[in-house]
């Protein structure tokens, strides 16, 4: 066999290559349109007016119906100086490709729904009607819920926030109706004074609102007892906390018991899907102080009190066997504008990513976790929950993508 001498052409060059990286994907320049809610007791907008002028310094284009920043104290003005555009009718807001709203859909709002939109906003599974998902299903409609919605490190961050002001919320307001000035209440500072015992408070739930709840009580000097059947709940909130607490698991008697002598109950415990547990019946309540103040944040999925019935912002208390009772269901729509940061914190980020990715379709390729906060993928229903619920057919969003890739 012979051997052939390797030879070098004149024409071949040694000169670096440059490298070659990942082509970056086309921006895409979006429409949203941002409507006034008309929904009970819907007081929050989506997105602030710093966060609208962060996206239309990037490129996109903001519709914001007038008047639809009010309930949080946000002006039309400010709107227009962040460069958003400001409609009066209504209709011609809902024909953006991408809607956001601060409260779930609406019966009204089926109408002016258009044909593979996309849509942000609460889907509040307590009031959801089968109606209503079929209409958005035969419109084809993407729509994300702020419930599900997942960040990259696994948790749910608009929940989260929304949790920890209603934690909060709930013992300012429970401090306010302690007071003799309003609805007979016992005249009780609930943090006490010297010389003076404080007020003594139970939280039923170790979760978030749980959390916020016992911090704010504590803060306030206020004697706090918490109660959860999940043991890692409970560890989990005296690590956060930083300080030893009063914490059980929820037994009926010394439940019972605790509830006697307390000035303020608050009703924290959460559920996976469908009702809250109802852990204090009617003759526990029976038997606590007259003037006591019970705050069912849980109300939306139930209650966790055998006596509370919802009621409104406008008439937020009434009272049974004695005892205060304020059971309004969105207690953040109570505190807008912070509610409104917290929400717009989240989807200004997301709507830059998605803006930059090419469409929030192709965003959802590189992240994962957005897909948890998805319902409904063009038309069809990728909730299983909601599908179980009313009997819909399921489909699965990860066959869907590669199906339509």
């Amino acid at each position: 066999m012979i051997k052939h001498k390797p030879s070098i052409s004149p024409s071949f060059s040694y000169e670096t290559l440059e490298e070659t990286l990942d082509v970056p994907p086309r921006a895409e320049k979006m429409l949203i349109g941002i409507p006034r809610e008309t929904a009970f007791q819907e007081n929050r907008i989506a997105l602030t007016p710093d966060a609208v002028g962060v996206l239309v310094s990037n490129g996109h284009e903001v519709m914001i119906e007038q008047g639809a920043g009010e309930g949080s104290h946000f002006k039309d003005k400010d709107y227009s100086e962040a460069g958003a555009r400001i409609v009066h009718d209504r209709a011609t807001v809902y024909q953006a490709p991408i809607l956001i709203k601060s409260a779930p859909v609406i019966e009204e709002d089926l109408p002016l729904l258009q044909f593979n939109q996309l849509i942000f906003s609460p889907i509040h599974l307590s009031v959801l009607q089968s109606s209503i998902l079929q209409k958005m299903m035969e419109k084809r409609i993407t729509a994300i819920s702020y419930e599900n919605l997942k960040d990259d490190s696994g948790s749910f961050p608009i929940v989260r926030s929304m949790s920890e002001i209603a934690g909060s919320a709930v013992m300012l307001i429970a401090g306010q109706y302690l007071g003799s000035a309003n609805n007979h209440g016992k005249g009780v500072l609930l943090g006490g004074i010297s010389g003076i015992a404080p007020a003594k408070v139970i939280i039923l739930g170790a979760g978030i609102v749980g959390e916020y709840a016992a911090r704010t009580a504590l803060a306030l000097g206020a004697s706090v007892k918490v109660f959860d059947n999940n043991i890692y709940r409970l560890k989990r909130l005296q690590n956060n906390v930083g300080q030893r607490m009063w914490t059980s698991v929820i037994e009926p008697r010394l439940l019972a018991k605790q509830l006697k002598t307390c000035e303020v109950a608050v009703g924290a415990l959460s559920s996976a899907s469908g009702r809250t547990p109802l852990v204090v019946s009617e003759d526990m309540v029976s038997n606590m102080r007259p003037g006591a103040v019970i705050i069912d944040v849980s109300i939306d999925r139930g209650g966790c009190f055998e006596t509370s019935k919802i009621t409104s912002h406008e008439q937020p208390v009434y009272t049974s066997y004695g005892v205060i009772h304020y059971c309004v269901p969105n207690i953040p729509s109570g505190f807008a504008r912070t509610a409104s940061q917290a929400i717009s914190n989240v989807l200004m980020p997301l709507l830059l990513d998605a803006g930059e990715e090419g469409g929030f379709e192709k965003l959802l390729w590189k992240k994962m976790h957005l897909r948890n906060g998805i319902y409904l993928f063009n038309g069809a229903l990728t909730n299983y929950y909601l599908s179980q619920r009313f009997e819909l057919k399921y489909t699965d969003l990860n066959l869907l993508m590669t199906s339509s890739s």
